[in-house]
């Protein structure tokens, strides 16, 4: 097992990078049940003649440790130095920001993990519906986005964002609580419940579409004022995942966050990342950030417009309120759910 996956196990010394002798005598479990812990980039041992023969690689071949999903997608994007920070918009949300060293938020609203890159950390938020608010939208309310993106060849979400981009910054007041599943990050609340708030007659399509894009924003943007609130600079956002392919979405997180949001070469983030970590391990590169230097590449850049970044201010506090005003409203509704579906 590598750093990065063990720091999830929950019986890892994350500052350390060893497992924990005193957890696991917490819970009576002998230390030798436990697998050898390696960094991404070491060496975990050659490809058998076997596995050659089954995946037409080459005997001998050395196997890095590797890495989870995130940290790979972070690796593969560039996110090797401090200052830069992944904002991954797939049906969930991530924010992953890279440390030089270990950072732990008090409240334990973001994760404090290993890093890939050898002796260094990340802190990490995740919202649960990112692009899965998204998808509701499209199945449940954007028929004629459908129809109209079947017939054009068109991916719906470009015609929901050419719609989303009809209504002014802040929907004209209504605004989208996007914990369709509850909320991890900074909430850890399973009973928290999507809403839209604001609700009028003036209100149109547009308007529905455009404040479930800003809700997911203003969401990832919650992990990002964490990460601010440790104390990390933040010079650039990194996006991948749906929300790196619409330039419409690009414009609106660089608004929201306040620092340019930027899109690179890779594609396949994860993918490549894993393949960077075989690159340093194999020796042809000498460390992570020089492969990341040599074959990260930045394709576009979003830079927020100072006058966006304040209206945006506004409504981002407006919709900070919310949550707290229906926290326990929402254990409520949570509790007459449960006691009548028995």
């Amino acid at each position: 097992m590598e750093v990065a996956d063990a720091s999830g196990t929950a019986m890892f010394d994350v500052g350390k990078r060893v497992w924990s002798e005193e957890l696991m005598r917490k819970v009576d479990l002998p230390m030798d049940i436990l697998v050898p812990v390696r960094e991404s980039v070491e060496e975990c041992g050659r490809i058998s003649r076997n596995v050659a023969a089954m995946t037409g690689l080459r005997e001998g071949t050395p196997v890095a440790g590797g890495g989870g999903d995130n940290a790979c997608g972070a690796v593969g994007t560039g996110i090797v130095r401090e200052g830069r920070v992944l904002a991954s918009l797939g049906t969930s949300g991530v924010v992953f920001a890279h440390t030089d060293t270990v950072k732990v938020d008090p409240s334990l609203r973001a994760h404090t993990n290993c890093h890939s890159v050898p002796n260094r950390w990340c802190l990490m938020g995740v919202m649960l519906s990112a692009g899965g608010s998204l998808r509701w939208l499209r199945d449940v309310v954007a028929d004629s986005e459908r129809t109209s993106a079947s017939q054009s060849g068109r991916d719906p979400y470009d015609v929901m964002a050419e719609e989303a981009a009809k209504a002014p910054i802040g929907s004209e007041g209504l605004v989208f609580l996007p914990y369709l599943s509850g909320e991890r990050t900074p909430y850890r609340d399973a009973n928290a419940r999507g809403a839209f708030v604001g609700l009028s007659l003036r209100h149109g399509r547009e308007h529905l579409m455009r404040c479930v894009f800003e809700g997911i924003t203003f969401g990832m943007r919650d992990s990002l004022s964490i990460v601010r609130e440790l104390g990390l600079h933040v010079s650039e956002i990194r996006a991948t995942g749906g929300g790196a392919r619409s330039a419409f979405w690009r414009q609106m997180q660089a608004d929201v966050y306040g620092v340019p949001v930027v899109t690179v070469s890779a594609s396949e983030g994860p993918a490549f990342g894993a393949a960077l970590m075989g690159g340093v391990c194999s020796g042809m590169f000498s460390d992570l950030a020089d492969a990341s230097d040599q074959l990260v590449k930045i394709v576009s850049v979003s830079e927020p417009v100072p006058s966006n970044v304040a209206r945006y201010e506004e409504w981002y506090e407006r919709y900070r309120a919310l949550y707290p005003a229906l926290k326990q409203e929402f254990a409520n509704v949570a509790t007459v759910v449960e006691k009548h579906s028995q």
